[in-house]
């Protein structure tokens, strides 16, 4: 099959979920590429915003070939911001059909607004070659809560709310990360649409097993891998360290991602008196993740909202168990995920302890059960199986 995958993000600006389902289709013997328009932004990046070129260009990444555009936003004009990348992103098409021909099928990460560019696209193709037509699919990774930050709470009546909803219910199918999406987001664009769960896919190779070493004669090592926003929950998670640290147990934590070593997290730090057992790093590359995962014994996410978050498949991948929050979707919860209620300290705190006091989990047997479920293979194997049915229909 000639796939074109369509991200609504991107690097600098995340989506690498994107890359990593290309390379497992291709791994399963397609031809795949990716168009990729990413909108800057002063506030998330002065200096992409200021460097990286809006002229369009190939570059290959991780062996696949990215038709590469930056588009520099306007800073609070959200409709002209939307339909201009739209606009990029269908002349972009129009111009990898030139050299590569039309794909069989596109596949669009996110609806806002990926999704919604492919329904155009495939609605112009439709025009031109009936009654030929143009399928396709969107992979769904928002969760509820961005929805909300952007559209209000619902009933809303933003005005992208139909434009989404009507590419929901044109798309050749809709492939949510996680059962519980569906439900979440239907508030929103309803369920008049075709869907099944397959899940993200994770590097199992890279984030291999890995044995500890026995933690009886030094501190256990809780690590946290997630970006300061209030959506990560580190104003549950630091009052809940600190428990365990009053209740004299001899415990660290490493915390790690975009803006952990701002002026803001090393306040709250701070103000919960726990700066001597906690280590900031920052944002780290992938190597440097997967470093940390070996010198932890388990990660803890304190999130109000996840859709699948792919750190704990990565972390449960090197063979660690974790503890997070109800909004982790069922998927996730095998042995040695341990759940909590979101924003309770006191359970948080009861959570970690647990672990921590546990020297019995299966590492292995964590990994395994991952990479049955998220490795590259078999989540490629998904969608070419699904893609071919949708060809075939």
């Amino acid at each position: 099959m000639h796939i074109l995958e369509i991200p609504s993000f991107f690097p600098p600006c995340g989506g690498l979920f994107c890359l990593d389902q290309a390379k497992a289709l291709k791994a399963n013997g397609n031809e795949v590429r990716i168009l990729s328009n990413v909108q800057l932004s002063v506030r998330m990046g002065l200096k992409d915003f200021i460097s990286r070129t809006s002229r369009r260009h190939w570059h290959n990444l991780d062996g696949i070939e990215v038709y590469q555009s930056y588009q520099k936003g306007c800073p609070k004009v959200i409709r002209y911001n939307v339909n201009r990348w739209v606009r990029i992103v269908c002349s972009m098409f129009n111009e990898y059909v030139e050299q590569y021909g039309y794909p069989d099928i596109l596949h669009a990460h996110c609806c806002k607004w990926a999704g919604y560019a492919a329904m155009l696209i495939s609605e112009t193709y439709s025009k031109r070659f009936v009654p030929k037509r143009l399928p396709y699919v969107i992979t769904e990774h928002l969760p509820l809560m961005l929805l909300e930050q952007e559209f209000g709470k619902a009933p809303s009546n933003a005005w992208q709310i139909a434009l989404l909803k009507r590419a929901y219910e044109h798309a050749d199918m809709v492939i949510p990360v996680s059962n519980e999406l569906v439900d979440d987001i239907s508030s929103y664009y309803g369920k008049n649409y075709r869907w099944t769960y397959v899940s993200n896919t994770i590097d199992t190779e890279f984030f291999h097993y890995e044995p500890r070493e026995p933690f009886f004669s030094r501190p256990f090592h809780f690590c946290c891998l997630a970006d300061f926003y209030y959506r990560k929950g580190y104003d549950v998670l630091f009052p809940a360290f600190k428990k365990l640290l009053d209740s004299g147990m001899d415990v660290t934590l490493s915390i790690a991602g975009l803006n952990t070593d701002s002026r803001a997290c090393m306040e709250m730090v701070g103000v919960n008196h726990i700066e001597d057992r906690v280590r900031v790093m920052g944002k780290l590359k992938k190597e440097e993740v997967r470093s940390l995962l070996y010198h932890s014994d388990a990660l803890v996410l304190a999130s109000r909202s996840e859709v699948q978050p792919l750190v704990l498949l990565e972390a449960m991948s090197t063979g660690i168990p974790v503890v997070s929050t109800e909004c982790v979707p069922q998927c996730q919860r095998i042995d040695g995920c341990y759940i909590v209620p979101i924003e309770s300290v006191d359970k948080l705190a009861d959570a970690m302890q647990h672990v921590a006091e546990k020297n019995n989990h299966d590492g292995r047997a964590i990994s395994n059960h991952v990479r049955e479920m998220a490795s590259p293979d078999v989540v490629g194997k998904k969608l070419s199986e699904l893609f071919s049915s949708i060809l075939t229909r």
